[in-house]
């Protein structure tokens, strides 16, 4: 029992010592990613920016104000979406109509469904609506710089390109829970999107933004083909990349707002995310592991009964994560959460990684589902 004890230590120490080595060179990459140069266009087309929206939620008139103050040279039609007559985020909508009279806002409220994912079917009765060969759709609770929209276009019209994307940091709201939320989404899915991406292991398309010409769309199946789908983000991606074009991601920072006001919210809405990763890409998804450094490193302590070593990869973890917390606010001029709670943030991710090992159910929408092997969920 001692040996095996002591060989888990061991291998905790290894995991953990190379935890510190991904977080150096993640902290790398994401300062050189965001020092590339983003493409631009000559000419600008006209957009149609798709807004799916779903209930009132805090920020939201905030958030949306940034999709009507882009600085873009040529005429945009914003679409919003709703499913029900009684959303209150219809209120929001006609308050922003009536702010910004000149520009070209158009409500969609239709309840016509298409499969479980509430929000591809939004997105199929608003793009009824779209008049422009480009389209760009957005997350809700997503909000972007002014110069976001030419900068995705300008990626878009580049050759090879099917479609565009965004990474997103995290933005906290007056909960101590969303600003662990926001500390994972900037410190923990952040730059392993980065890693990934920039590496080749991985390719983004992720719902803060995703923009590709109605063409395209239609030949991927259009929306309707990705109803049933809980990562429609993802599956619009590897549909696009099936069709031999490329996705683009774009250096350019846009901002997901946390409004996680429990430890029940953050665990329900990471858990869904970390159970749907598992289940699409499982071999990337177990060598995640290796991203908590810290946690893993007082597993190896507890197990070989502290020492030098010990200590040692400790440390060495908590450096390695305090470049890579400084690396990715300095890049993207963000600040999610203080530095105490670090320690704090990676235990609950390590928590949440175990966690979807067990079982394949999430929770969505006030609704249980059950994830497939294809991506496919079926409610429960």
């Amino acid at each position: 029992m001692h040996l095996l004890a002591h060989s888990l230590g061991w291998l905790f120490f290894a995991l953990s010592a190379g935890g510190s080595l991904y977080a150096l060179l993640a902290s790398s990459v994401a300062t050189r990613f965001m020092a590339v140069q983003a493409p631009a266009a000559r000419t600008l087309p006209s957009v149609t920016l798709l807004k799916p929206l779903h209930f009132d939620s805090p920020g939201l008139e905030e958030d949306l104000d940034t999709f009507l103050a882009q600085d873009y040279a040529a005429p945009i039609q914003i679409v919003f979406g709703v499913q029900h007559a009684h959303d209150p985020a219809i209120a929001v909508v006609n308050h922003l109509k009536a702010r910004h009279p000149g520009i070209d806002i158009e409500l969609v409220v239709d309840g016509r469904a298409y499969g479980h994912n509430a929000k591809v079917s939004n997105l199929v009765n608003m793009a009824e609506h779209a008049r422009n060969e480009i389209i760009v759709l957005s997350d809700s609770d997503i909000a972007v710089p002014g110069d976001w929209l030419s900068k995705v276009v300008g990626a878009l019209l580049q050759p090879g390109v099917g479609a565009v994307t965004c990474p997103y940091t995290g933005r906290a709201g007056a909960s101590a829970w969303s600003t662990l939320a926001a500390m994972g989404t900037s410190y923990d899915f952040l730059p392993s999107m980065l890693f990934g991406t920039w590496w080749g292991i991985a390719h983004a398309c992720l719902g803060s933004t995703i923009a590709l010409r109605k063409s395209t769309l239609a030949q991927i199946g259009g929306f309707e083909a990705f109803s049933d789908y809980l990562a429609d983000d993802y599956e619009i991606g590897r549909a696009v990349r099936r069709r031999g074009r490329r996705i683009a991601v774009v250096p350019l920072a846009v901002s997901h707002r946390c409004t996680e006001e429990t430890i029940f919210e953050l665990f329900s809405h990471e858990l869904r995310w970390s159970r749907t990763i598992r289940v699409l890409r499982p071999r990337e998804h177990i060598c995640t592991l290796v991203t908590y450094p810290f946690p893993l490193a007082l597993a190896a302590i507890a197990l070989l009964g502290g020492g030098v070593y010990g200590l040692g990869v400790l440390v060495l973890a908590i450096v390695a994560r305090i470049v890579l917390k400084t690396s990715v606010e300095r890049a993207f001029g963000t600040f999610a959460g203080p530095l105490w709670l670090m320690p704090v943030r990676d235990v609950i991710s390590l928590a949440i990684f175990l966690l979807s090992f067990f079982g394949q159910n999430v929770a969505w929408r006030g609704a249980r589902f059950q994830v497939q092997p294809n991506g496919a969920m079926s409610q429960l």
